[in-house]
């Protein structure tokens, strides 16, 4: 019997949804980690519907939808339309939406995302030193008085300042992004990234999400990313650590279903109650659905 999961990284969009606009997804799009993939994405639409269909094998309970839509004039659209399939559905979920914590008006745009139920965190894809930029810590104290959870990609070479960010900041989760965004495979890249993990780890209020090692392995195999996945669980320990599937964007990868499965092997040698946690009880607490 499969064991209850909560996906903490999934997308939709719809390229026909007014008020939306997907910059990535445009025939000029780029995405640095897709690469040549991102053009089996293009021109096409993914909605809460075909997620629902597609994940009901796998005993997925609740998930976890991160901001898709990039470039849209107003980020709360996207909000309102996720909170839309959401209670059109049923389906329980937790949104984490867009927000450029260097703007002078975030606190405004996070008062708009928290008019949503379901809103739980935000995102930013800042570019430049921003976490050490003062504006930017402006911008992410709010988090705190909106009691939302902040949510990052930080490669390894990052992960210092990502740490004394933490530690500025310390009743802010910081979530940190697809396993802090491994993008090489060999043995050099792995020991720098690791130790970049155990620096970023010793701040307590960080957390890892476990996800998205398809976009630079994209023949991967259960060996293939074990030894990612077993480290961010020995760096982190079971109880600071969820998972997520990037999907459908990692579905260039794999299925559904061998992904999961593939979590679930690696993780088998863990106790039942480690297991239940990383594979739902972690992320149902954190993002409180």
């Amino acid at each position: 019997m499969k064991r209850d999961f909560v996906d903490c990284h999934f997308h939709l969009w719809d390229l026909n949804e007014p008020g939306l606009h997907y910059c990535w997804l445009m025939p000029d799009g780029e995405d640095p980690q897709l690469g040549k993939r991102l053009e089996e994405l293009k021109g096409t639409t993914y909605l809460i519907d075909d997620y629902i269909a597609e994940t009901r094998q796998a005993n997925v309970t609740k998930a976890v939808h991160l901001q898709a839509a990039i470039g849209s004039q107003n980020p709360v659209t996207e909000t309102a339309w996720i909170q839309a399939a959401a209670d059109r559905t049923g389906f329980a979920l937790a949104i984490v939406g867009y927000t450029d914590l260097k703007n002078p008006n975030a606190g405004k745009e996070l008062e708009q995302h928290c008019r949503y139920a379901s809103t739980r965190g935000i995102r930013d894809f800042s570019e430049g030193d921003y976490l050490v930029d003062p504006d930017f810590h402006r911008g992410y104290a709010l988090l705190a008085e909106f009691d939302l959870v902040a949510s990052l990609s930080i490669d390894w070479q990052a992960m210092p300042k990502a740490h004394d960010l933490a530690r500025k900041f310390p009743h802010i989760p910081l979530v940190l992004d697809h396993c802090g965004e491994p993008s090489g495979r060999d043995d050099e890249y792995f020991e720098n990234w690791r130790n970049g993990m155990r620096t970023v780890a010793q701040a307590e209020n960080v957390i890892c999400k476990i996800s998205g090692l398809g976009m630079a392995d994209n023949d991967w195999t259960i060996d293939s990313i074990r030894r990612w996945v077993l480290t961010c669980i020995d760096v982190f320990g079971p109880h600071r650590c969820i998972f997520g599937t990037n999907w459908p964007v990692d579905k260039l990868y794999s299925t559904y279903d061998v992904l999961i499965d593939a979590y679930t092997g690696i993780i088998a040698d863990f106790t039942s109650d480690e297991q239940d946690a990383m594979f739902s009880g972690n992320a149902a607490a954190l993002y409180r659905i």
